[in-house]
Formats: structure tokens, sequence, C-alpha cells
């Protein structure tokens, strides 16, 4: 098991603070290199997880990998990917917003959906005190793209 297979595995842990580390490194070795892009198909898996920690890790993955996406699995995906603005838990959702700033800079022929998405999000199911948190992240993209 290489060094990258080790530290998927730990994104699993029940140990946050294990599994948030293995990100970063994850993330790190991202930013570097496309070595990770490999495992792009089980980042994408996480979306689907029950799991709202590993919903988080799969989103902030597949955007750390966008730029290496030749193969244009993101693109296939984007509508999955996009679902999760207003996912479940508040904290998803707001990572969500913040990384699709990295899917619109390295797949730009997805900006348009990106944008759509972002401006026809149904806050309506959060908390009264989450929704302005969340409105102001999307806020913040929406001017960056």
């Amino acid at each position: 098991m290489s060094g990258i297979e080790k530290q998927i595995k730990l994104l699993y842990s029940k140990d946050r603070n294990e599994a948030y580390e293995a990100l970063k490194e994850l993330q790190k070795i991202s930013f570097e290199s496309d070595k990770v892009y490999a495992h792009l198909d089980e980042f994408i898996s996480m979306l689907d997880s029950e799991n709202s920690y590993l919903r988080s890790r799969g989103l902030t993955l597949i955007a750390s990998n966008a730029k290496w996406d030749c193969a244009k699995k993101i693109d296939t995906v984007i509508d999955n990917y996009l679902q999760h603005i207003t996912d479940a838990k508040p904290i998803t959702a707001r990572c969500c917003i913040k990384t699709v700033r990295e899917l619109a800079k390295y797949k730009p022929e997805l900006k348009t959906k990106i944008i759509h998405a972002l401006q026809n999000a149904d806050l309506s199911a959060y908390k009264d005190s989450m929704q302005p948190l969340i409105r102001r992240d999307i806020e913040e993209v929406l001017a960056e793209l």
C-alpha cells in the first residue's frame, strides 16, 4: 500500500484529527502533483456517504484535483457535486461553496453551471442562524467568479 493509499484509508478514520491530517496531506500532494488524481473515483463515491465529514473530504479532494482532470471525470459528476451547496449539514454546504472556486478556476467550462447553482441555492432548510453565513459564503464566491 502506497503512502497515498494509506492517507486515503485514514480519511475514513473515526479519529477526526487523524482524518483531517490525512486530508491536509492529500491536499498538499494534490497541489504539487497529479499522484492523488488516480483516486478521484474514491473521492467521488464519498459524495454519497451518510457521513457528512466524508462528504466534505470528498468535495475538498475533488476540487483539489480539478487541475489534473483531463479525463473530465468531474464534468460527469458536477450535478451531484453542486447538490452539496445545500447539503443537509450546513458545514458540508459551506465546504462545497468554498471549494467550487477551485473547480471554476481549473474547469472554466463548468463555471456557468456553478454560478447558476450558487445563485439558485434554496437556503430555507437551514436554521435562521446559519442562513446568513451560507448566504455570505455564496456572495463571496460569486463575487470572485
